[in-house]
């Protein structure tokens, strides 16, 4: 049986899909959602990376939005002090999976975005450097990676179907505002703020 699936869409983007004519979730920068009921599950992405996770034998699924911060001298993005808030992102998303019900070794994924979108961070690579990360760390957890669309010039809006863990990805290749920038900034410029404290402060999702 779901598990409350009103109770968790509580305080989350909700809204209905006219495109799919279905109740959606919505996530932004740093938040995540796991369910184990119908429902679909989408986000817009520039330098950010979604995984789109799936246990298709205990029908829960998930899907975070993360980016690692880009102010640390520390390059090894697979180690050090930047990776640490992907992982994080990670885990509070599976864990949260097996909490439903979800096998951890029945997980699959599929992964997006990471594209160079954000004029005042393509010094850094961040997009690539987002990509490179959650590919590492899905093989590295032995999670398999059935599909994935990385990097490139255009923002995506990705739509996670779960009942049959089919993706659909639009890319959106002539914006009409600085949306989707805008929020990726301010969240890249509250990683620098809360760069002294511990990453199990940055991937809450917010109301």
């Amino acid at each position: 049986m779901a598990e409350a699936a009103q109770e968790r869409l509580s305080g989350l983007n909700i809204y209905y899909d006219n495109r799919f004519s279905r109740q959606a979730v919505k996530i932004l920068p740093g938040e995540y959602f796991a369910s184990n009921s119908a429902t679909m599950i989408v986000t817009v992405l520039g330098s950010c990376v979604a995984a789109c996770l799936r246990d298709s034998k205990n029908k829960v699924h998930g899907m975070n939005h993360f980016l690692l911060p880009t102010d640390y001298q520390d390059d090894n993005y697979k180690y050090g002090a930047p990776a640490r808030y992907g992982m994080h992102a990670m885990e509070l998303l599976i864990n949260d999976m097996v909490r439903l019900g979800a096998d951890r070794r029945n997980i699959q994924a599929k992964v997006f975005g990471g594209g160079s979108v954000m004029g005042q961070l393509t010094h850094s690579n961040v997009g690539e450097k987002n990509a490179e990360f959650v590919i590492d760390y899905l093989r590295t957890e032995h999670i398999p990676i059935q599909a994935s669309d990385l990097l490139g010039e255009y923002p995506r809006k990705v739509y996670f179907i779960p009942e049959s863990g089919e993706v659909r990805v639009k890319k959106i290749k002539r914006l009409h505002n600085t949306t989707i920038m805008d929020r990726e900034s301010t969240y890249q410029r509250k990683l620098k703020e809360q760069k002294t404290r511990t990453p199990f402060d940055l991937f809450n999702a917010e109301s």
